[in-house]
C-alpha cells in the first residue's frame, strides 16, 4: 500500500515545527479569519515561510520557490496569459532545458498543469509557492501591468501573507488587494480586522482590528461634504468613487454600536456582455421589447446590477430610444450610443426614487431603469409605465422569480393587491432570478438562472392570486417557466460546479438529482 501522505498541519506537528496547542490555534484563527492553513501559521508566528514552504515540499515531493528570490522578465510572464494565471493561481518562472518552470499554489492541480502544457506545448515543471507571494504579484501586476515590467517583490522581513498585501492600511492599497484577490466587497468595521469578500466568503486581510478612529479616517476623504453632513446627522451614506489609478467603487457608509462600518464593492469600467456573463439569450429578447416589465432579482452580491447594465448597453447599442435611469449610486458609467442615455444618481440629481418617478413621465423617456425596486410607490410607477407603452426594468431582492411576484404584492395595503395583480399579469415580461455559484475549480463563480416569463397561464395564476402555483409548474418542462434546478444540474452535467455546491442553491434537490440522472444518460 502507498505511505498515507500527511495533512500540511500534522506534518508540522511530526516535523516538530509546531506543537499540538499551536496547531488548534491556527485551525481555531482560520476559522475565524478564512484563509489557507499555511496562512494563519505564518500569521501567527509559529513557522517562518521558509519553514513552511519547506515541509509543504516534503509533503508534495517538489521543490518550492520564495519569488523574493527571482526576478522574472515580462517575456517569460508572456508565456502564460493572465487570466489564467489569475485563475489557475500559478506564475511562469522559467524555461529549464525544454520544460517551462511553473510556480503554483495547489502544485496538485493537475488540470492546471495539462492547460498549460497544451497553450505552451511545452512540458511542465511545478515548484510550490506561497499563496500570499501569489497575492503580492497580482497587486504588482495591478500596478505594473501583466507582461510589462520585470517582476521583482521585496522581502517582507516575515510579515503574514495578508498583511503584505495592504500593509500601508491606506484605503488605495485595500481597494488595490480587493482587486487582486479578485474579490466582490471590501469590509472595514471598527474593531474588526479588515476583510475581503472572496467568492462569497470572507477572508481577513491581515493585521491588527481597526480601532474607530482608523476607520474614519480611512473612509474621510472619500466623502463630499454634504456626504459628511449627512453622516454626521445620523444617516447611511450610498454613494460612489473614483480612486485615483485603482478604479471605481460603489460603497456604503454606517454606523454600528462599536463605531463606523464601511463597505466597498468594485466597478469595472467595461460591462460586461452577455456571453461573458453566461445570460441566456431570451434576455436579450425581452430587452429589444417596446413595452413591458423586466424583472432582475436575486439576493446581494449576486450580480443583478451587473446584468441590468449588460441589458442597458443592448438597448443602447440596438435601439433609437431615450433611456432614463434611476440609481443609488450610479454604478456603470453608459456612453450614448445609438440611444441616449441619461442616468440620474439618487442625493446628487435627484431626491428619491419617488420623486424621480413622480417627474419622469415629463421626461419623454421610451425605456425607463430603476436600479432598485423598494416601496409601493416605485411599484406602482413602474407597473404603470410598463402598461403604458414604456419599457421597464429593474432589479430587487427576492430568493426566486415567484417570491419576487409575492414581494412586489405584498409592498400594497390588501385593499389595493387585486388592481395591482391585474395591472402586473398584463405588463410583465418576464423575472429573471439569478445567482452566482462557486466554481468546481475552487475560484470564480458562474451563474445559475431561474426564469418565469410572461403567458396565458402565468398572467392567470398572478391576476388570481395563485402564484405559489407556477413553483410546481416549473418542474413540468414549461416553456415560459424554468427551475434554477435546470440551470444547475447544466453546471453540475458540466463540470463548471460541484454538486455538494449547487444542492445548497436548489429549489428541490431530488428535482435535481432527477434532472442530473436524464443528462448523465444523454452524455
Amino acid at each position: 500500500m502507498p505511505e498515507k501522505r500527511l495533512k500540511i498541519g500534522e506534518l508540522l506537528v511530526a516535523a516538530k515545527l509546531i506543537s499540538p496547542e499551536q496547531l488548534t490555534a491556527v485551525l481555531t484563527a482560520q476559522a475565524q479569519l478564512g484563509g489557507t492553513l499555511g496562512e494563519n501559521i505564518v500569521r501567527l508566528g509559529f513557522v517562518t515561510l521558509e519553514a513552511l514552504l519547506e515541509a509543504l515540499s516534503s509533503q508534495a515531493g517538489l521543490q518550492h520557490i520564495n519569488l523574493t528570490r527571482v526576478e522574472i522578465p515580462p517575456d517569460t510572464q508572456k508565456f502564460i496569459p493572465e487570466e489564467v494565471v489569475r485563475a489557475r493561481r500559478m506564475l511562469p518562472i522559467g524555461l529549464e532545458g525544454t520544460r517551462l518552470v511553473v510556480a503554483m499554489v495547489d502544485p496538485t492541480d493537475l488540470t492546471a498543469l495539462s492547460d498549460v502544457e497544451f497553450r505552451t506545448g511545452r512540458r511542465t515543471k511545478p515548484v510550490i509557492m506561497s499563496c500570499g507571494q501569489f497575492i503580492e504579484a497580482l497587486a504588482f501586476f495591478q500596478t505594473h501591468g501583466y507582461g510589462v515590467k520585470p517582476l521583482a517583490l521585496q522581502a517582507a522581513g516575515g510579515e503574514p501573507p495578508g498583511r503584505e498585501a495592504g500593509a500601508e492600511r491606506t484605503m488605495p492599497s485595500l481597494l488595490t488587494t480587493l482587486i487582486a484577490w479578485k474579490g466582490q466587497d471590501l469590509h472595514l468595521s471598527a474593531c474588526a480586522i479588515p476583510a475581503i469578500r472572496v467568492d462569497n466568503e470572507l477572508r481577513r486581510v491581515g493585521g491588527p482590528a481597526l480601532t474607530p478612529r482608523e476607520v474614519e479616517a480611512l473612509v474621510r476623504d472619500l466623502l463630499t461634504p454634504a456626504q459628511r453632513e449627512g453622516l454626521a446627522g445620523g444617516r447611511e451614506v450610498d454613494f460612489s468613487c473614483t480612486v485615483d489609478g485603482v478604479g471605481r467603487f460603489r460603497c456604503n457608509l454606517y454606523r454600528q454600536h462599536r463605531g463606523l462600518a464601511f463597505t466597498a464593492r468594485h466597478v469595472a469600467d467595461v460591462i460586461p456582455t452577455a456571453a461573458e456573463l453566461g445570460l441566456p439569450g431570451c434576455l436579450r429578447e425581452y430587452a429589444l421589447k417596446h413595452q413591458g416589465l423586466i424583472l432582475i432579482t436575486g439576493t446581494t452580491g449576486h450580480g443583478k446590477s451587473t446584468t441590468l447594465a449588460c441589458l442597458v448597453d443592448i438597448i443602447n447599442r440596438e435601439r433609437k430610444a431615450n433611456i432614463i435611469s434611476i440609481e443609488d449610486p450610479i454604478e456603470f458609467a453608459h456612453q450614448h450610443k445609438t440611444s441616449n442615455i441619461n442616468q440620474r444618481e439618487v442625493g446628487t440629481d435627484t431626491r428619491s426614487y419617488a420623486e424621480a418617478l413622480r417627474q419622469i413621465f415629463h421626461q419623454n423617456p421610451d425605456v425607463i431603469v430603476v436600479g432598485e425596486l423598494r416601496d409601493a410607490e416605485s411599484f406602482a410607477t413602474a407597473i404603470s409605465a410598463a402598461g403604458t407603452g414604456h419599457l421597464v426594468m429593474g432589479t430587487m431582492h427576492s430568493m426566486s422569480a415567484t417570491a419576487a411576484i409575492d414581494r412586489t404584492l405584498d409592498s400594497f395595503p390588501a385593499g389595493q393587491q387585486a388592481q395591482v395583480r391585474a395591472q402586473l399579469a398584463e405588463a410583465l415580461l418576464v423575472v429573471f432570478s439569478q445567482r452566482l455559484v462557486r466554481r468546481a475549480t475552487g475560484t470564480g463563480r458562474v451563474l445559475a438562472w431561474e426564469r418565469m416569463s410572461t403567458s396565458l397561464r402565468v398572467r392567470n395564476a398572478i391576476r388570481d392570486g395563485k402564484v405559489h402555483l407556477l413553483r410546481g409548474m416549473m418542474q413540468m418542462n414549461m416553456e415560459e417557466l424554468v427551475s434554477i434546478d435546470a440551470s444547475l444540474a447544466d453546471l453540475v452535467a458540466g463540470g463548471k460546479v460541484a454538486y455538494e455546491e449547487a444542492l445548497k442553491y436548489a429549489d428541490n434537490p431530488t428535482y435535481l438529482d432527477d434532472l442530473l440522472k436524464v443528462r448523465r444518460a444523454v452524455r
